[in-house]
């Protein structure tokens, strides 16, 4: 058994963007969710992932297979209804893991069908003495598999290699001050973008966990701001942030490139009024094309929630409606830039449904962003901005090496942009 003491941390409490109702491998071959057992009191097609707290009905983990001729689900019950804090992640190879707190230790399992049944392959535990403890699992790893999980304390965060590992969870990196996110910069698993909360103020970092779980900075948009990492894709190098850096107070979403000399943008488009929006994925394969990639977004208004599309090339975003059952949050789009989102109503309990956009004649260039007259950051220019270079963070060894990603407005690599 291993311990650590943790304690919830201050920028988990503070992140309120919506949960995605199920996990999607890296390569969109299999998805895991936690499934309503039939029956219970809360009978529907689709509980979004934070709707799941507090919930009276009784859940069972789920894979879903999304890279077949038809998309198809297996349940996987265990011996007992799963909780509904209960966490599942698909494996590249169709095994799901599950994370179970069971009296203040952190259980981590890999399922999969045996015939009728569920098999499980216990992989250790975390243990963490106070029962309030801050540990998650992060995103899907690229490869599918290698698994990780962030614990938060009161002064540092540790990642834990939970899956994939020879002898159990395995500490890889402490870092200081309290992270929050999650997002990987690189196909091989190795880079790791985090949130992290030091001094009163939240800035993304980047964890080399092939270098003992070195940290570097990599959003610095303005010494005052709280920078947030929200979604990057290795091919373009296109990522989404947030930040309050041009509306100090109030977030709002941008986009930039990884290792580009340009700063963030802040388009209009991307906060329509009275609404959340979360962006969930972005389009791959289109290296060195990042103004074309699509990103999908989960819009939560007073109506409910739909799915908007869009690309930084475009004026506008597209508001599209989610088909009945979408578990909300999720998708994956294909590198030919079709929109596939998973869905579950009574009639069909498994099910994606293929989007096309309708990028229209808005979608053709209109220079690096859509800065309008009313945006704050016209040309890039975040308020505050500040324009010290900072230390580089190119790796030292002059062995082949992963690419490490440095501050925005600060790398030498302009190529990767179209001006």
């Amino acid at each position: 058994m291993t311990a650590c003491a943790t304690e919830p941390s201050a920028a988990d409490e503070d992140d309120n963007a919506p949960r995605a109702s199920c996990t999607i491998t890296a390569d969109g071959a299999y998805a895991a969710r936690l499934a309503e057992q039939k029956g219970s009191e809360q009978e529907g097609s689709e509980r979004e992932g934070a709707g799941r707290e507090g919930a009276c009905g009784s859940w069972y983990p789920e894979r879903w297979t999304l890279d077949g001729p038809e998309p198809y689900a297996v349940p996987l019950p265990g011996n007992q209804p799963e909780e509904a804090d209960t966490e599942v992640q698909p494996m590249g190879d169709g095994r799901v893991l599950i994370h179970r707190l069971v009296d203040g230790r952190h259980h981590f399992t890999l399922l999969y069908p045996t015939g009728p049944g569920t098999g499980e392959l216990p992989l250790g535990a975390v243990e963490c003495p106070d029962a309030g403890a801050s540990l998650r699992l992060l995103p899907p790893a690229p490869g599918g598999r290698t698994a990780y999980a962030l614990a938060v304390g009161p002064r540092t965060s540790t990642v834990w290699l939970v899956a994939g590992g020879a002898f159990g969870p395995e500490r890889l990196a402490v870092v200081p001050g309290r992270c929050a996110g999650g997002v990987w910069l690189d196909r091989g698993g190795r880079m790791l973008a985090l949130d992290r909360e030091l001094g009163g103020r939240t800035k993304a970092v980047v964890v080399d966990l092939g270098r003992g779980g070195e940290v570097s900075p990599l959003l610095q948009i303005a010494a005052d701001s709280d920078d947030r990492l929200l979604l990057a894709d290795p091919d373009s190098g296109l990522i989404l942030v947030g930040s309050d850096a041009p509306s100090p107070g109030q977030e709002r979403l941008g986009w930039g490139v990884l290792g580009s000399t340009l700063p963030v943008r802040f388009p209009e488009s991307l906060r329509p009024d009275a609404c959340t929006v979360t962006p969930f994925a972005i389009q791959p394969g289109l290296v060195l094309m990042p103004e074309s990639c699509a990103v999908a977004l989960r819009v939560d208004g007073p109506l409910g929630s739909w799915v908007g599309a869009w690309r930084p090339r475009s004026r506008r975003m597209c508001h599209l409606a989610a088909p009945q059952g979408w578990l909300a949050g999720a998708g994956v789009w294909t590198q030919d830039g079709v929109l596939r989102l998973p869905y579950a109503t009574g009639e069909v309990p498994c099910g994606v449904a293929e989007v096309a956009v309708p990028w229209g004649e808005t979608g053709e260039y209109g220079g690096m962003g859509d800065a309008g007259p009313g945006d704050p950051v016209r040309d890039g220019a975040a308020a505050g901005a500040s324009s010290t270079p900072g230390e580089s963070a190119e790796p030292d060894s002059p062995a082949p090496v992963v690419a490490r990603p440095v501050p925005l407005q600060q790398a030498p690599l302009g190529r990767l942009v179209t001006k």
